[in-house]
C-alpha cells in the first residue's frame, strides 16, 4: 500500500503544478484518501483501494489516449490535465466508507464475524459532481477536466438518464476526452 501511495504522490507532484495543488495534496494527506477502499464490494473494496484505483486509472488513461491519438496525444491534452482527471476523479469517496462487521456463515455452517466496509455518506453531493466540487475548492479546473471528472461514471450515473441522456451525450460529443477517461476508468475498475 505504501508503494502505491508513493507512486500517487510522485505522479501528483510531477504533473500537477496548478495554483492550489499543494493545498489539495495537504487535504488528501489529512483525509482517509490513502487508506480508503474504492467501493464497499466492487473494485478496490479493500484498504488502500481508492489510491490504487486512482493510479491504475492514470495509467489506463495514458494508454487510451495513445490508442486514440497516437504518441502525440499531448497535442490534445496535457499531462497535467491527465493527472488531475485520473488521480482526482474519485475524491468524492473521501470520508464515505467506514469499517464495520457482519456475520457470515463459513464453509462449516458456523457464523463468523467478518470485517466489511459500509457506505456512510457525510457530504451527499453526488458522485462525479462531488469530486468536481471538492477539487474546485482548491484549484481551478478547465471545463474539459470538470466534464471528464463529472461524467466519469457514464451511463452508470443516474443523471445520465435525465432528459433522455442528452447531457451525457452532449458532454461526450463536446469533450471526447471525457469519454476516453470513462473507458479508462472502467478498464482500471474491471481489469486492474
Amino acid at each position: 500500500m505504501e508503494k502505491v501511495r508513493e507512486e500517487f504522490v510522485s505522479l501528483f507532484k510531477t504533473h500537477i503544478k496548478r495554483e492550489g495543488s499543494k493545498e489539495l495534496m495537504a487535504y488528501l494527506e489529512k483525509s482517509d484518501f490513502f487508506v480508503s477502499p474504492a467501493s464497499t464490494r466492487y473494485h478496490g473494496a479493500e484498504k488502500g483501494g481508492l489510491v490504487s484505483h486512482s493510479v491504475d486509472a492514470f495509467h489506463r488513461f495514458v494508454k487510451q489516449l495513445e490508442l486514440e491519438y497516437g504518441k502525440e496525444w499531448e497535442k490534445k491534452i496535457s499531462y497535467e490535465s491527465v493527472a488531475i482527471i485520473a488521480l482526482l476523479h474519485d475524491v468524492c469517496k473521501i470520508d464515505t466508507y467506514k469499517e464495520d462487521f457482519k456475520n457470515v456463515k463459513d464453509d462449516n455452517g458456523v457464523w463468523q464475524k467478518v470485517p466489511v466496509y459500509v457506505y456512510d455518506e457525510k457530504l451527499p453531493y453526488g458522485h462525479g459532481e462531488k469530486s468536481v466540487y471538492i477539487v474546485s475548492g482548491f484549484m481551478k479546473l478547465t471545463r474539459e477536466e470538470a466534464m471528464a471528472i463529472n461524467w466519469h461514471m457514464g451511463g452508470f450515473d443516474p443523471r445520465a438518464q435525465a432528459f433522455g441522456g442528452t447531457s451525457l451525450r452532449a458532454a461526450y460529443e463536446q469533450f471526447p476526452i471525457a469519454l476516453i477517461f470513462h473507458i479508462a476508468d472502467n478498464l482500471a475498475a474491471y481489469f486492474d
